[in-house]
């Protein structure tokens, strides 16, 4: 059996000391740790934890995912793999364990609560409470995946309560997702069970959930950012609070990932050991995940970073073994099979035509780096009678087409985009993953949308002289290409939207969280546009 040492600072968060020591790993796990005089000037951690992301936001299949990740000092996720349960049902949730079983990373998965997130979109798949027994029955399978439908725990839905009575069965937490829920419905919703949200993005929000005795995870992903907001929950409540991602586009996790994190709230004056706590281990209490704390007998899962400042990455093991090293991913890309369920046909301009019913209309106001939006009433611009984008006023339309099966996309119109020409559409489109684009004519929208329906699945932007795509072929969501090449090819995409006038940070990630009918206020599904206040359709044009 394979032996070997690591010497360093080691750096000991439950008793607050760093020392030089010498680690011994023996047969992958932690056999020693000796204490020395003296050591390199290397800082040895445990790894770093997203306590809460969906992989397929990444674009990339989990394979994929841990090989950029594991450079920035992240030996293992807690994965909701709802996005592609809603795309491919089952089918899909076992293909994200077995790609993540092709590689060195640890992986723990959530069985999806909400698939079909709600009635009032369409999906590709079903997660009942039976299947959700049969996946937290397997050792990949950790937790019940977040319960988006709060309305449901609040009023006690019969096939709610199954669901988190198969998890309390089985001994699983449930994570949840509550935005904005305080007091009353607030304690209701924990009392059901729920022991998590990652969803807060007021320390008022959080502080109420802790008082209930929840577990509060800082999210900082590509389009919600709540670090800001958050980060002073560290030095209050230590035992309490997790760090995440929830959703990471390719470029950003190329940037960083929860080494981010550590570096930001230690920069804001937040105690070190109370930030590693949060960041390396929580999770796996929380979890009951078999990753290791850095004690002797654990799993040999540590990193070695340069200070305790920028916790830049030197190394990081899994396992023993060493998974990358001085900026490089030692983990070897695989040959990754696609899934796919995908059957719309092309689309004409003519059936992205609205006819004006009234001199106002209903918008969607989007928010750069949150995932609510607000409902705006304005004048609406018309010409020959239909309802038109308003570049002047930046009022774009915004469509979300089936993907499943040929049916009339469903429009609305849009705030805060910023596109003064083409459009942008994508098939990442939370939670059922129709394609969604927004645009400022009809003939731009059709054309992307139909670079997207001709590949099967990707994200595609249209100007007057230039269409790029980048292909999404596994399950309309993910790329089985390499992860950094996926990076590349986002970042020119991104780029072009923003050359043609997109103000957002990421128009992409803020556009495909445009069809999140659980997070309110006014959001469109393939059926319509939703109030997500009322849970109920509304109309485009005010009475």
């Amino acid at each position: 059996m394979h032996k070997k040492t690591i010497s360093g600072q080691f750096v000991d968060i439950p008793n607050r000391e760093i020392f030089p020591a010498r680690i011994t790993i023996y047969d992958k796990r932690i056999a020693s740790v000796e204490r020395m005089e003296t050591a390199s000037e290397a800082y040895i951690l445990p790894g770093f934890i997203d306590a809460h992301v969906h992989i397929e936001s990444s674009m990339l299949v989990p394979s994929e995912f841990a090989r950029i990740a594991v450079v920035h000092g992240t030996v293992a996720t807690v994965s909701d793999p709802h996005e592609i349960a809603n795309v491919c049902g089952m089918e899909g949730v076992q293909y994200m364990v077995d790609n993540g079983q092709n590689v060195n990373f640890k992986f723990y998965f959530g069985a999806p609560s909400c698939v079909p997130a709600t009635p009032f979109e369409t999906a590709g798949g079903e997660i009942t409470a039976k299947d959700i027994g049969t996946l937290l029955k397997k050792e990949h399978f950790t937790y019940l995946a977040e319960m988006m439908n709060w309305p449901g725990v609040i009023n006690r839905d019969p096939e709610v309560l199954e669901k988190i009575a198969v998890a309390q069965k089985y001994g699983k937490p449930v994570d949840g997702h509550a935005p904005g829920l305080k007091g009353e419905l607030a304690g209701k919703y924990i009392s059901a069970g729920i022991s998590t949200d990652h969803e807060c993005f007021t320390k008022e929000e959080a502080l109420d959930k802790l008082k209930h005795g929840m577990k509060i995870a800082i999210r900082e992903g590509s389009a919600a950012k709540n670090f800001e907001a958050l980060v002073d929950l560290i030095d209050e409540y230590p035992d309490h609070i997790m760090l995440c991602s929830d959703d990471k586009h390719p470029d950003n996790l190329v940037e960083g990932h929860i080494n981010q994190l550590a570096a930001r709230a230690v920069a804001k004056g937040k105690d070190l050991f109370k930030v590693l706590k949060a960041a390396c281990l929580n999770p796996i209490d929380h979890y009951n995940m078999n990753v290791g704390k850095l004690r002797e007998g654990d799993p040999a899962d540590l990193i070695l970073v340069k200070d305790l400042e920028s916790f830049e990455v030197l190394e990081t093991l899994i396992d023993g073994e060493t998974v990358a090293k001085a900026g490089e991913s030692l983990i070897a890309g695989t040959k990754n099979r696609i899934i796919n369920n995908f059957h719309a046909s092309r689309k004409s301009p003519g059936e992205f035509a609205v006819k004006a019913r009234g001199e106002k209309i209903r918008v969607i106001e989007a928010k750069d780096g949150e995932l609510i939006t607000s409902e705006k009433t304005t004048g609406v611009k018309t010409d020959n009678g239909y309802a038109v984008s308003d570049t002047d006023n930046d009022i774009l339309k915004i469509a979300v087409i089936n993907r499943y099966r040929d049916a009339p996309p469903a429009i609305a119109f849009i705030k805060n985009f910023g596109l003064k020409e083409g459009a942008i559409a994508s098939s990442v489109a939370h939670d059922s993953h129709n394609i969604i684009a927004v645009g400022t004519d009809d003939r731009a929208i059709a054309e992307a949308v139909n670079l997207i329906i001709d590949s099967k699945g990707g994200i595609s932007a249209v100007n007057r002289t230039e269409k790029k795509l980048l292909a999404l072929p596994v399950g309309g969501i993910m790329s089985a290409e390499n992860g950094y090449k996926v990076a590349r090819e986002y970042t020119a995409i991104d780029k072009m939207a923003k050359m043609m006038g997109a103000t957002l940070h990421s128009p992409f990630m803020t556009l495909s969280f445009m069809a999140l009918l659980v997070i309110p206020d006014l959001k469109l599904s393939d059926k319509g546009l939703f109030d997500g206040q009322k849970f109920a359709f509304t109309d485009l044009f005010p009475s």
